[in-house]
């Protein structure tokens, strides 16, 4: 179903990046500086938002179908384009100032080893720039929608969990949030509104 996801995703996102999606990652990504990695990176969907600051740019996706599209778009000059997983990234421990992640850990295998991952490649200090749905714990009858649809939707949609509290991982895993913000993301389907994002540092 890979390839059939690749083909559609810019499609079906299209609304939600118009209404909200583009303006929040431009917004995670204007401060970021030094050597970053972006993890999932799809088929590019922030591709010419990193600022100028940006020394390197190494953006990773592991599906093939996902990377042959962001690999066909036009790049700015120095980035790179790798098939590294969350699973096991290939690099040296300490070698970012920044992780950034999208839509991403909703789906990994298991969200614990991936923030342990994303941990272990930052520097002392460095920076998560994140925005992902969430379990809708504030709209009781919606959770229950999201826990109900949940196994047919992980089938689907590439392993994509509506029911994870990405929120608590992400401090559980040795993050301090600088900021955070939840908000619905505009025009998606009601069980994946619920979002967080924001900007959380790794503990020295």
């Amino acid at each position: 179903m890979s390839w059939l996801m690749a083909a559609v995703y810019d499609r079906f996102m299209r609304v939600s990046e118009e209404a909200c999606l583009g303006r929040w990652r431009a917004e995670l990504l204007r401060d970021l500086s030094g050597e970053v990695l972006e993890i999932g990176a799809g088929t590019g969907s922030t591709l010419g938002l990193y600022p100028k600051a940006v020394t390197r740019l190494v953006m990773a996706e592991p599906d093939p179908h996902m990377r042959a599209r962001l690999a066909a778009k036009t790049r700015p000059a120095g980035v790179e384009v790798c098939d590294a997983s969350l699973d096991k990234l290939p690099f040296e421990n300490q070698s970012f100032d920044a992780v950034v992640c999208s839509l991403v850990l909703c789906s990994v295998r298991d969200q614990k080893a991936a923030l342990a991952e994303i941990a272990r490649v930052l520097r002392p200090g460095g920076k998560l720039a994140f925005l992902e749905h969430v379990a809708a714990d504030g709209k009781p009858d919606r959770l229950k929608w999201q826990g109900r649809i949940e196994p047919v939707w992980k089938h689907l949609m590439g392993n994509c969990h509506l029911t994870r509290r990405t929120e608590a991982a992400i401090a559980a895993a040795g993050f301090e949030f600088e900021r955070i913000e939840r908000e619905s993301i505009r025009k998606a389907l009601p069980i994946v509104r619920p979002s967080i994002r924001g900007v959380a540092r790794k503990r020295n």
